[in-house]
C-alpha cells in the first residue's frame, strides 16, 4: 500500500476545486446580514448536507476499493454537497498510515472535482496530522477535518498550539472538530474563539450534544468562520431561516436526497419540502441515536454499515474493538429504512 510521503513542500497540494455549488452571496437564506468580501469563511463554498462517510473493509486486514468507489458514486448521485473521509464515521482510529493515504488517493483519482472532498486527518500528534494533510492536498481534497488530539486530553494554551503548528505546515483549509464523545473535551467558547482567529482556520465543526453551546458558538463566529451543526428539525429549519447559517456535517449520508433535500429545498424557497426531509433525518436520529449522540444498537460506523448493507450498498465489517450490530438489530435499522422509504 502506498505510504504518506515524507517532507512534501508545501505548495504542492492544497488549492480547491471548482463546484457548482452556489456562491455564498447569491443564497439568500445565508447569514443574510452579514458581509463576508474580507472573511476567512469566503475563502471555501462549503454549505449544505457534508455527511462523513463510512469506509467499506472487506475484511479485518483490507480496504474494499470497489466498495469505496460505488459508495462514493452513490454519494455523488444522492447530491452530497461535499464529503469527509477518514473521520469518526470512517474509522480512522483503526487504519494505518499507509490505509488512510491509500483512502485518500482513491477518492481523489474517483471524485476529481466533482464534489468538495474534506479530508480527516485527526491523530495523536501534528506531525501525523501534518502528514496526512499534505497527502490529501496533493490527492485534491479541498481541506482537513481536524479534533484536538484524543485521549490526551491538552489544555487550552496547548490546543491552539496544535492547530498553529498544523495551520503553518499546510496549505489546505481547517475545519476544527469539538466531538466530545471522541475527544473528551467539549472546547468552551472562548477557546474557539482563539481558535477562529488562526489563520488556516475557516470552518468548525461544532458536534457538542449541548444545543445552547452550538447556537452560542454560531453567533459569535459565524461573521469569520463557517459553522456546521445545525440540527435537521423545527429548531434548525427556523433558526437558518432566521439567521442564515452554513449547513450540517452529518454521518454517513444514508438518506441520500432526503438529507442534501433539506438545504436544496431549504435554498430554493419550499420550506414545506425541507421541513418534510428533516423529519425523516430526525426519525433516523431518534430511533438509532441517543440524544448524547451515542448508537442504540452499537457504534455508529456499525449502525450506518449495517444500514448500508440492508439497502444494498456497500457497508462492509467494522474493525475491532468495534462490533457488528446482532441480526435483531439490523432488522430493527432495516424497519426505520422501510419506514423512510429507502428500502
Amino acid at each position: 500500500m502506498q505510504s504518506i510521503p515524507a517532507g512534501i513542500d508545501r505548495g504542492q497540494g492544497g488549492k480547491r476545486a471548482q463546484t457548482t455549488l452556489p456562491q455564498q452571496e447569491n443564497v439568500k437564506f445565508r447569514n443574510k446580514d452579514v458581509s463576508m468580501a474580507a472573511s476567512k469563511r469566503s475563502r471555501v463554498n462549503w454549505q449544505g448536507y457534508i455527511p462523513a462517510i463510512t469506509t467499506p473493509f472487506i475484511d479485518e486486514d483490507t480496504l474494499d476499493e470497489k466498495g469505496i468507489g460505488l459508495l462514493l458514486e452513490w454519494l455523488v448521485d444522492q447530491g452530497m454537497h461535499g464529503l469527509v473521509l477518514a473521520g469518526t464515521t470512517g474509522e480512522w482510529t483503526s487504519m494505518s498510515r499507509e490505509e488512510r493515504a491509500r483512502l485518500f488517493t482513491v477518492a481523489g483519482e474517483q471524485m476529481g472535482k466533482r464534489v468538495p472532498l474534506i479530508a480527516g486527518c485527526s491523530s495523536f500528534t501534528a506531525r501525523e496530522t501534518i502528514a496526512y494533510a499534505q497527502h490529501a492536498g496533493q490527492c485534491g481534497f479541498e481541506g482537513v477535518l481536524i479534533t484536538p488530539p484524543p485521549y490526551v486530553r491538552p489544555g487550552a494554551d496547548e490546543i491552539v498550539a496544535f492547530y498553529e503548528e498544523v495551520g503553518a505546515a499546510i496549505d489546505l483549509p481547517i475545519c476544527v472538530y469539538n466531538w466530545p464523545p471522541g475527544t473528551g473535551i467539549d472546547m468552551p467558547l472562548e477557546l474557539l474563539r482563539r481558535l477562529a482567529e488562526i489563520d488556516a482556520v475557516v470552518a468548525i465543526k461544532q458536534s457538542t450534544p449541548r444545543f445552547t453551546h452550538f447556537a452560542e458558538t454560531f453567533f459569535a463566529l459565524r461573521e469569520q468562520v463557517r459553522v456546521f451543526g445545525f440540527p435537521m428539525d423545527e429548531l434548525g429549519l427556523t433558526m437558518l431561516r432566521v439567521h442564515g447559517g452554513d449547513g450540517t456535517m452529518g454521518a454517513g449520508g444514508v438518506l441520500g436526497r432526503n438529507q442534501t433535500g433539506f438545504y436544496d429545498k431549504l435554498w430554493a424557497g419550499d420550506i414545506d419540502g425541507a421541513r418534510e426531509c428533516g423529519l425523516k433525518d430526525r426519525v433516523l436520529m431518534e430511533e438509532w441515536y441517543t440524544p448524547e449522540l451515542v448508537g442504540k444498537f452499537g457504534s455508529g460506523p456499525a449502525i450506518l454499515k449495517a444500514a448500508l448493507d440492508a439497502m444494498g450498498l456497500p457497508g462492509g465489517t467494522v474493525r475491532k474493538p468495534l462490533r457488528g450490530v446482532s441480526e435483531a438489530d439490523r432488522e430493527s435499522i432495516a424497519e426505520t429504512l422501510r419506514k423512510l422509504d429507502m428500502m
